[in-house]
């Protein structure tokens, strides 16, 4: 299935794999901190504290570090995830091909080479995604085209906790 809407500015591509989890109950361990303002379930980006968030209660998050936009990339706003994916593969969008004219039209999922890593969960209205990486160095940073990078390991429990429809506030 090609998701050129959804994926564009950094992660158009043709999709392999999509499942739906259930959300998991939260366990408590490092990544638990304080963190209110939200509703239990609400995945809040500060990006200029490159931190994702997943809201467990009204008092706790679990918090994870991320990449994100650079400068002149950077949005905010309020989605929801319209789509979660294993192992997607990757097309270059206009901007990114305008940057990199030597990338091959399409990344296939599960190499190396591919930006998405082990999945990605898309964002509706937006062309953007929150997605594993395959450069884990750049988590922390401002590196994307405005997509939310995580290391492989916590993009693949924060999408076994949440689900399509799962609210999504990106912050500044």
């Amino acid at each position: 299935m090609y998701k050129s809407r959804a994926l564009a500015a950094c992660t158009a591509g043709v999709i392999l794999v999509a499942i739906t989890a259930a959300p998991q109950a939260a366990q408590a361990d490092g990544n638990v901190v304080a963190f209110a303002g939200y509703p239990a379930g609400t995945i809040v980006v500060k990006t200029d504290e490159r931190r994702l968030y997943l809201v467990v209660d009204a008092e706790h998050a679990i918090s994870y570090p991320v990449g994100v936009g650079r400068a002149g990339k950077q949005w905010q706003g309020t989605s929801r995830i319209d789509g979660k994916y294993v192992r997607p593969a990757w097309s270059p969008p206009a901007e990114v091909r305008r940057d990199k004219p030597s990338l091959p039209d399409v990344i296939p999922g599960g190499t190396p080479q591919n930006p998405m890593g082990v999945a990605a969960m898309t964002l509706a209205g937006t062309e953007y995604a929150i997605h594993g990486t395959n450069r884990p160095g750049s988590i922390g940073g401002f590196v994307s085209y405005g997509c939310i990078r995580m290391y492989n390991q916590d993009i693949t429990d924060l999408f076994g906790r949440v689900s399509v429809g799962t609210t999504v506030v990106v912050t500044r």
